[in-house]
């Protein structure tokens, strides 16, 4: 059974920081792409950072500078450290891992960036 468990949201004051981390079981996770993804309310899911099973990565922009992504292929993790956070980067973050044929998704940690 595959299981992606998220864990490191919570909330944060803008201009803070958060680690949000992805463990995956079920998976031999060193041949999946893994990524982040969130969904605030009343918008569509978007992707926030990717990583290939090679570490080539990819950002959407609104994070790019600010977000990193990153892989332990010893721990079958992904993390995303998140800095200079800003409201707008509230949302339900969703780890996710995906290869040729298959396609998971954990069950999302809420992150909020208020005062």
């Amino acid at each position: 059974q595959v299981q992606l468990v998220e864990s490191g949201g919570g909330l944060v004051q803008p201009g803070g920081s958060l680690r949000l981390s992805c463990a995956a079981s079920g998976i031999i996770f060193r041949f999946f792409t893994m990524g982040w993804y969130r969904q605030a309310p009343g918008k569509q899911r978007e992707l926030v950072a990717m990583i290939t099973s090679r570490s080539d990565t990819n950002y959407a922009e609104s994070v790019k500078g600010r977000f990193t992504i990153s892989r332990d292929n010893a721990k079958n993790s992904v993390y995303l450290q998140m800095n200079s956070l800003k409201p707008e980067d509230t949302a339900v973050y969703y780890c996710n891992a995906r290869n040729m044929t298959r396609n998971y998704w954990g069950q999302g940690t809420q992150v909020t960036v208020s005062s």
